[in-house]
């Protein structure tokens, strides 16, 4: 005896499919051909229903060559181990409770690479498959980004391996040979081993950068920053390293709305942008800070933003690569450094609710330009 809805005597109680619910697909009006993955659909005879104009791309297999064929002679998928998969899961046969299969590399016929996920689709739970959905995707994408950690990873490699170099080398002879030296080369050695250090410091704190902003980890810590300031202490340092003090030029207009941001990060920012001026620059280089509108509601009455502006009198940046400024291992005409500086001020702009930009000059040089937008300090977020 059953509980439930009665039905007629006699009559047939079949399983019937489940009414379309919205969002399905042709509830929606979408063509599986407008979708950007492949999609193959396999009725509950394993015979395949669709196979979209992304999936014909991807298997280069026509899609009137591979719908009513079966799902397994139509997308003949291996492992990397070369076990034939639709035999291996057995998504028809095998165990009930099962709802798909997670996405992982699978080979098309040829050796070609392809990243498959599938969705078994039962009438009931534990209830006999009705459809096995499979989404296809090119491994394109994936290995240009494996390509880019792996170019990531030989870059600082290779920056590391100089300065380990040189601190093992003046170890060790120091070590061996301490009383053959006086003291200015010992002291000599002693400040390119204390040099070298602080190089090493730099690359794994610039690592560490990166993998925060690739992750969306970076922590903003916000302070009151007086952004004058922080300028003009880079412009001192640079002075007394033997820059020429008339070089710098330092314009601020006022007022300037306070500003809220984390003053190790803002240094990073005018560290990179300032080193970039006097080492590819010429000329004077110019620090324009400015109020600004936000840079997300430009159409505020009062300055929400504060702006400041890098700029040189060097040959400047040519059109073609200010598309890849902020991009990893850019350099300029200059050899020199990681090429990761510019991206990790992207990431740090970005993070404070920023934007930052590159242009001409109006000497001629380069210009970066970043905005600041108001934010509140830490303790109150």
């Amino acid at each position: 005896m059953s509980v439930g809805t009665s039905s007629a005597p006699g009559a047939e109680r079949t399983a019937r499919p489940p009414a379309p619910r919205p969002g399905d697909l042709a509830d929606l009006g979408i063509d599986p051909d407008q979708l950007p993955d492949g999609l193959v659909v396999a009725d509950e005879h394993g015979r395949v229903i669709c196979f979209n104009g992304a999936a014909a791309r991807i298997t280069a297999v026509p899609a009137e060559q591979a719908l009513g064929r079966s799902l397994e002679t139509a997308l003949p998928l291996e492992d990397l181990e070369g076990r034939r998969w639709w035999q291996l899961t057995d998504p028809y046969g095998g165990l009930a409770i099962r709802v798909g299969q997670p996405e992982r590399n699978l080979l098309l016929p040829g050796g070609r690479e392809v990243l498959v996920s599938a969705r078994y689709v039962r009438i009931r739970p534990t209830g006999p498959v009705r459809r096995v959905v499979v989404t296809l995707r090119d491994t394109e994408a994936r290995r240009r980004t494996e390509r880019s950690h792996a170019e990531l990873i030989a870059t600082v490699a290779h920056e590391l391996r100089s300065p380990l170099t040189s601190v093992k080398g003046f170890t060790a002879t120091l070590l061996a040979k301490w009383e053959r030296f006086t003291d200015d080369q010992k002291r000599l050695m002693l400040e390119t081993v204390d040099a070298d250090a602080d190089r090493v410091t730099r690359l794994i704190a610039e690592l560490l950068d990166i993998s925060r902003i690739d992750s969306g980890r970076l922590e903003v810590r916000r302070q009151p920053v007086d952004i004058g300031a922080a300028v003009g202490r880079h412009i001192q340092a640079y002075v007394a390293a033997g820059q020429p003090a008339d070089r710098f030029l330092l314009r601020v207009q006022h007022p300037l709305p306070a500003l809220w941001a984390d003053p190790d990060k803002i240094d990073q920012v005018l560290s990179n942008l300032l080193e970039n001026a006097v080492r590819h620059g010429e000329g004077t280089v110019t620090i324009d800070i400015t109020p600004s509108a936000s840079p997300r509601d430009r159409e505020l009455a009062e300055p929400a933003a504060t702006s400041v502006t890098v700029s040189d009198e060097g040959p400047g940046i040519p059109e073609e690569s200010m598309n890849r400024v902020f991009t990893r291992f850019w350099r300029g005409s200059k050899r020199g450094g990681t090429g990761l500086g510019l991206y990790i001020v992207k990431g740090i702009v970005e993070a404070h609710g920023g934007t930052i930009t590159v242009g001409r000059a109006p000497g001629g040089g380069a210009e970066f330009r970043f905005t600041l937008p108001v934010a509140a300090p830490a303790y109150l977020t």
